[in-house]
């Protein structure tokens, strides 16, 4: 029985699911699947970071974020009025930014350590910074004044949003590769706290950024990725319609079960072919040798590796897959809603699964994600039917009415009740790493 454990988990999983659907409706086990397969390739991002090299990052929201930025970015409609109101302007001043930073850095190093140095540093920082709001703010108060009811924005390529699924890893990349610069050689608590600060960052210029995303006014009717139709778009198609009567079946129900038979088609083959990767690599001479620089770093140091290298190279994939699946989520969803990106759905739930699974295995990662994902979503449906059957002794009156109202918080009190009943039975997780 010991060869099948983790065979057995995988199949008590997949009967939650099919439950779920028996039970209740397979449009929202499918829901639940699409957004479960998600969160277990974020958690393969996170079990990279930390499984493989130890690197303890809160900051999985930010990589998230920059995913469903991408799909902004690439996939919405253009917006020439905008474009043309402020677009090059703010371009111009960003890179302007950008080149003011270099040579600050260019200027560090250059000059001598001491008072002088900090003061040509800061009088410089002091001008280029005005300068840049020069630049920028006119620019920006001129997009966000072009129809800001139904846009405010400089808009995207109107690109098919498959393309922008390795653009949102591509910009996970590049600002763990900033992220990393800055702030990997902080002891682990501190790198914690760094990373969730600078995650923050992030999500708060894309909660305020009209220009860029059109902020807390969320941006809506994104492009589905290619070969995904619209329900209506089946529903009038006879091919489809066809069998679908010929089996019975309603049009409506057919067709949200068939699209997000499809996303789930999708997300299962990126899943597969990441952790396929992720196991030849964990596997390889390199796979063995970042986990020789997690267990001990000093030991690793003096057989000649590149211990700070290593840890960069780390962070950037781990945080370029979550980037991935941040891009894949907000094409599925099909708008971009920046206040929804928390640290409570995206880093700690994203944390709890890969503990739950199994930190350093792959397969662990994944069966961490889906039990979770699935535990996290059903419980906002379950919790309610449980209380309701716990007080249906009770008399009506206050406690009744009170118990019924913590109903909504038994998602938090069930994921916590689970990592307990986790970390004492089988600290190492339900798939320990090898």
């Amino acid at each position: 029985m010991a060869r099948y454990r983790n065979l057995w988990l995988f199949a008590g999983v997949a009967l939650l699911f099919i439950l779920t659907g028996a039970l209740q409706s397979w449009n929202l086990s499918l829901n639940i699947l699409n957004l479960a397969l998600l969160s277990a390739i974020m958690a393969i991002g996170v079990n990279i970071q930390w499984g493989y090299a130890g690197l303890f990052s809160t900051g999985i929201v930010g990589s998230v974020a920059l995913g469903g930025l991408a799909v902004v970015l690439v996939s919405s409609k253009p917006v020439p009025e905008g474009w043309a109101a402020g677009g090059p302007r703010i371009f111009g001043a960003l890179l302007f930014g950008a080149l003011a930073i270099a040579l600050a850095v260019w200027l560090y190093r250059k000059l001598k350590p001491g008072a002088a140095r900090t003061l040509a540093l800061t009088l410089f920082l002091i001008v280029a910074f005005f300068i840049y709001r020069m630049i920028l703010d006119p620019a920006v108060l001129a997009v966000e004044a072009n129809n800001p009811a139904q846009a405010g924005n400089i808009g995207g390529l109107g690109l098919n949003s498959l393309l922008a699924w390795p653009v949102g890893a591509a910009l996970a990349a590049a600002a763990a590769w900033v992220i990393g610069k800055i702030a990997l050689g902080l002891r682990e608590d501190y790198l914690a706290i760094a990373t969730l600060g600078i995650a923050e960052i992030i999500v708060t210029v894309m909660r305020n950024e009209d220009w860029l995303d059109r902020g807390v006014k969320n941006l809506i009717d994104l492009p589905r990725p290619w070969p995904v139709p619209k329900e209506i778009d089946l529903q009038t198609n006879p091919a489809f319609l066809e069998p679908v009567a010929s089996l019975g079946l309603d049009p409506v129900t057919a067709s949200t079960i068939m699209v997000k038979l499809l996303y789930a088609t999708m997300f299962g083959l990126v899943l597969l072919l990441l952790v396929w990767g992720c196991e030849r690599a964990l596997n390889s001479p390199w796979g063995r040798m970042v986990r020789a620089i997690r267990d001990n770093e000093i030991s690793a140091a003096a057989m000649g590796k590149d211990v700070k290298f290593r840890h960069l190279q780390i962070f950037i994939i781990g945080s370029a897959v979550v980037g991935l699946a941040g891009a894949m989520m907000t094409s599925m969803e099909g708008q971009l809603t920046p206040p929804s990106y928390l640290p409570l759905r995206f880093t700690f739930l994203i944390w709890v699964m890969v503990i739950v699974g199994g930190s350093g295995n792959n397969w662990g990662a994944i069966l961490g994600g889906l039990l979770i994902g699935w535990l996290y979503l059903a419980v906002e449906f379950l919790g309610p039917h449980l209380m309701e059957v716990l007080t249906s002794g009770l008399p009506a009156g206050a406690l009744k009415d009170h118990l019924k109202d913590t109903a909504a918080h038994m998602r938090l009190l069930t994921l916590g009740v689970v990592l307990l009943l986790v970390l004492r039975f089988a600290p190492k997780g339900l798939i320990p790493e090898k």
